[in-house]
C-alpha cells in the first residue's frame, strides 16, 4: 500500500557528509527493559563473533570501565570490506525508570490492566491497530487475557478448596441444635471465603513469581506505561530524553565520521523525539559527522495511535522531512511483536508532502535465517524480537554489525536501496493532531 503524498527519493543526509567511516559513535536506545544494559554488551559480543565467522570479517570488542556518570558502553573494531572502523557504543540507560514504573503488587497490576484496556479500547485505537498487524495487537492483548485467566483459575480453585473446608467445618458439633446450625453456617461462610482468599492469593503469587516464563506482568507494565498518559511521555522520561539529547549533541560536535542512533522496540519512538528535538534546536552541525538513525522492530503505532501522543506525531512528521539525517526502519514479518513493514509516519496519518524518511526495509527472517534456524526460533516470540541485534546464518543486506562497526555510513550503505514493496502506508490513525491545542 502507498500513501497519497509525494515521496522524495532518499539521498545522503548532507552535502559533503562522509560516506566512509573510520570512527563512529553509536548510541543504542533499548526498549522498555528493566534489566541492566550489560546484557546488550554480552549480546553484541556473542552475536558479533558469530556473524564475523559466518560473513568472513573480523570483530573485536573491548569493555570500558564503568562511568561514574552512569553511562554504560563498550568499544568495537571491525575489519570489513578491506577497511578498519572503530566504534564507541553507548547504551542510553532508562532501565531505572522502567523498574520504577512497574507495579510491585498484584492489585496494582490488575488496576493497570483495567486502565490500559480502557485507554486502547475506549479510544478506538485497538481496532485501528488491528488493521495494520494482528501480531503486536495479540501481544498487547496477551497479558490482559492471561492475567484474567490467572485470576479465574485462582478464584475457581480457591472456591473449590474453600467449599471443601467449609463442609468439613459444618460437621463440627455445637451446643443445642438451633444454635449449632447458626454457628455452623457462620463458621462455614468464614472458612469458605477466608480459605478462598488465601488460596487464590497464593496461586496469583505463584504466577507472579513465574512471570519470567509467562511475561504477562512484564508486558502489562510495558503497555500500561505508554497508555498511562494517553501516549504522552511521563515527565521523568522526558527529562532523561533531554539528557540523551545532550550526549548525542556532544558526539555531533566531535571529530567522528558518523553518529549512529539505534532505537529498538519502544526505543525507536524515543529516538524519533530525541533527534527531532536536536534538529529543531539547531544542534546538528551542517559540517559535522553524518547523522544516522536506525529503528529496529518498532512499535510506534502503539503510542502514536493514542489521543495524547501529540508530541510523537509532530516529531514523526518533522523527522520524516528532514535533510539532516538518514533514517532506515528495519522490521520483519516474522517478528510478531513489531509493526512489521508499517511506515511509522504514514500509518500514523502525519506524513508531510514530499517526505524523505524512513526507508522501510525488511530483515526477512524467513530468508536470512536458515530453515533449521527459523524452525528453532519461530515460536520464540521475544527472542525473535531481538533478532535484529543478532547474527543471521544467511545474511542479506541487513547486518547489524556491519552497520555499527563497518566502514560505511548508514546512508551510503543503503543509497539507492528501494523500500520494501510490501510496506504498509495506509493512514489509519484516528488521532492525527500534532499539538494539544489543535486537538482541543
Amino acid at each position: 500500500m502507498t500513501d497519497t503524498h509525494d515521496r522524495v527519493a532518499p539521498v545522503g543526509p548532507k552535502t559533503g557528509a562522509p560516506r566512509r567511516v573510520a570512527r563512529r559513535h553509536v548510541f543504542y536506545i533499548p526498549g522498555y527493559d528493566p534489566i541492566h544494559p550489560r546484557r546488550y554488551r554480552e549480546l553484541y559480543r556473542k552475536e558479533g563473533a558469530a556473524q564475523a565467522v559466518i560473513s568472513g570479517y573480523e570483530m573485536q570488542l573491548t569493555a570500558r570501565k564503568a562511568d561514574p556518570g552512569g553511562r554504560y558502553g563498550w568499544s568495537a573494531m571491525g575489519e570489513m570490506e578491506g577497511e578498519t572502523a572503530r566504534a564507541e557504543i553507548d547504551v542510553l540507560v532508562w532501565s531505572d525508570i522502567v523498574r520504577a514504573s512497574m507495579s510491585h503488587t498484584i492489585p496494582a497490576t490488575y488496576l493497570q490492566l483495567v486502565r490500559t484496556a480502557w485507554a486502547y479500547i475506549g479510544s478506538g485505537a485497538l481496532w485501528r491497530l488491528m488493521r495494520l498487524r494482528k501480531g503486536p495487537v495479540i501481544a498487547a492483548l496477551y497479558p490482559v487475557g492471561f492475567l484474567l485467566l490467572q485470576l479465574g483459575i485462582a478464584l475457581l480453585l480457591g472456591h473449590w478448596a474453600g467449599e471443601g473446608l467449609a463442609l468439613a467445618a459444618s460437621q463440627i458439633p455445637f451446643g443445642t441444635e438451633g444454635a449449632a446450625l447458626d454457628v455452623r453456617l457462620m463458621l462455614g461462610g468464614l472458612v469458605h471465603y477466608g480459605a478462598m482468599a488465601v488460596i487464590a492469593w497464593a496461586i496469583l503469587s505463584w504466577f507472579k513469581r513465574k512471570d519470567g516464563k509467562f511475561y504477562a506482568y512484564y508486558l502489562m507494565h510495558d503497555f500500561a506505561y505508554s497508555a498511562r498518559h494517553g501516549g504522552a511521555n511521563p515527565p521523568p522520561l522526558e527529562a532523561r530524553m533531554a539528557e540523551f539529547g545532550d550526549e548525542i549533541a556532544a558526539a555531533l560536535a566531535s571529530d567522528v565520521d558518523e553518529v549512529l542512533v539505534v532505537g529498538h522496540s519502544s526505543g525507536a519512538h524515543l529516538g524519533v523525539s530525541i533527534l527531532a528535538d536536536l534538529i529543531r534546536e539547531g544542534r546538528v552541525p551542517g559540517d559535522g559527522p553524518a547523522l544516522s538513525f536506525l529503528s529496529l522492530g518498532q512499535v510506534v503505532p502503539m503510542v502514536s495511535f493514542l489521543p495524547g501522543a501529540h508530541r510523537l506525531r509532530a516529531d514523526l512528521a518533522y523527522l520524516s522531512a528532514s535533510r539532516a539525517l538518514t533514517w532506515v526502519d528495519v522490521t520483519a514479518p516474522g517478528d510478531g511483536c513489531a509493526f512489521a513493514l508499517c511506515d511509522p509516519v504514514a500509518v500514523s496519518g502525519v506524513a508531510p508532502p514530499r517526505r524523505r524518511w524512513p526507508l522501510v526495509i525488511s530483515a526477512a527472517f524467513t530468508q536470512t535465517l536458515s530453515p533449521m534456524r527459523w524452525r528453532e526460533l519461530r515460536w520464540k516470540f521475544f527472542r525473535l524480537h531481538f533478532q535484529y541485534l543478532c547474527a543471521f546464518d544467511r545474511p542479506g543486506d541487513y547486518d547489524y554489525f556491519r552497520i555499527t562497526a563497518g566502514p560505511q555510513t548508514l546512508g551510503a550503505r543503503y543509497a539507492g536501496r528501494a523500500p520494501s514493496a510490501s510496506r504498509i502506508e495506509a493512514p489509519v490513525n484516528k488521532y492525527t493532531s500534532q499539538s494539544a491545542d489543535a486537538a482541543a
